[in-house]
């Protein structure tokens, strides 16, 4: 599966798109849902839980502050990395943000699983990188990947601009599953009507209507119908 698109910053840059709204369905197939981010109303959500792995206490209270300026009051520290996949478990954020000021490859390759492995908007600061780098962060599903200086006045729109970016991947990949779910059903519906064009002398369109009456009959979607008669032929055969 593809993986979600990222963004690079550097600190030169000005501010970024502001959207803090997280998915409804963010934990569909997880863990139960958690809403965040913005009420319909357009009033910010203070119960957006957040994650900082940060091993260095001031890098960390930098981004705290930010936070807690912009209104966010649930703010988590997870100060050592080691087990950190079962930590973030454990801590169930909505948002993680990851500082690693200058980080060796094997601390970005372990920062990149974490970022395979949760369904969440991950963003993550670093002082310096290079395009080897960011490409993979891109990859491993991170939503922002922050290259420049730490700065207080910064964190709330990279906060909002990591969640957006979230957000319209979730949704293009949903979109895109549809699709192919989708594309797979109509495989099956396609192979069924054959087993019956061949079992009982049909034409292609009374082979489909004898699977959409059998399908309204039984309260079925026509694919499960259809599946039934793949597996039905496979045990006769």
């Amino acid at each position: 599966m593809k993986r979600q698109a990222g963004t690079a910053i550097r600190s030169s840059e000005g501010e970024a798109p502001r959207g803090t709204e997280l998915l409804a369905e963010m934990r569909k197939g997880s863990e139960p849902s958690r809403q965040g981010g913005m009420s319909p109303s357009g009033q910010r959500d203070s119960t957006l839980k957040i994650a900082i792995v940060d091993e260095s206490p001031i890098r960390a209270a930098i981004l705290e502050d930010g936070l807690r300026e912009a209104g966010f009051t649930l703010v988590e520290r997870i100060a050592e990395t080691r087990n950190l996949l079962a930590r973030v478990y454990a801590m169930d954020p909505d948002v993680i943000l990851i500082d690693l000021e200058s980080p060796s490859r094997d601390e970005l390759e372990q920062m990149f699983q974490v970022s395979r492995a949760v369904k969440r908007p991950i963003a993550m600061f670093v002082d310096q990188s290079d395009t080897a780098s960011i490409q993979a962060s891109v990859d491993a599903g991170v939503s922002a990947y922050i290259v420049g200086n730490l700065q207080k006045d910064r964190i709330k729109t990279i906060l909002d601009l990591c969640i957006s970016r979230f957000n319209a991947f979730a949704r293009l990949q949903g979109e895109l599953d549809q699709a192919k779910d989708a594309l797979q059903e109509r495989k099956v519906i396609d192979r069924a009507k054959g087993v019956l064009m061949k079992a009982k002398k049909l034409s292609e369109e009374d082979a489909y209507a004898l699977l959409r009456k059998t399908a309204m009959n039984e309260n079925k979607k026509i694919a499960e119908i259809a599946q039934s008669v793949l597996t039905a032929a496979e045990l006769f055969k």
